[in-house]
């Protein structure tokens, strides 16, 4: 009995025209947003803020950037600039980089005296190789 696998499960579906359902609902609310501005609006206002909606929106229905939506590096800037950040000055910043910063330790080296090869250990060692503990 043969089953088939499905492929190209990544690839979002088509679902009106060329576009898909994420790329049809980001352009119909820039369309709808700018209708709503029409009445709204006289016509330089209009067009003034057309601009960054209709550029916005297709940025978010078609730009990828490292093959990811351009919605992520979107809500990042976002919440970037909306979080509230600490800024230290001066020797301040020297005693925080102090006790922040670790001095690297040494990792103790077991030289091949110091190691004693039992079977207990060997049979503990091929266990935790199996489970992957």
């Amino acid at each position: 009995m043969q089953y088939q696998v499905p492929q190209f499960i990544d690839i979002e579906d088509r679902i009106i025209g060329p576009l898909t359902l994420k790329q049809f609902i980001y352009l119909a609310f820039a369309a709808a947003v700018l209708f709503v501005f029409w009445f709204l609006f006289n016509f330089y206002i209009w067009m003034i803020a057309a601009l960054p909606i209709t550029v916005l929106a297709f940025a978010f229905a078609f730009l990828k950037i490292n093959d990811r939506p351009f919605i992520y590096f979107f809500l990042a800037a976002v919440f970037y600039f909306i979080k509230p950040k600490l800024y230290i000055f001066g020797e301040a910043t020297k005693e925080y980089r102090k006790e922040t910063i670790l001095e690297p330790k040494p990792l103790p080296v077991e030289t091949p005296e110091n190691v004693k090869v039992t079977s207990s250990k060997l049979k503990e060692l091929a266990l935790s190789l199996d489970t992957r503990k």
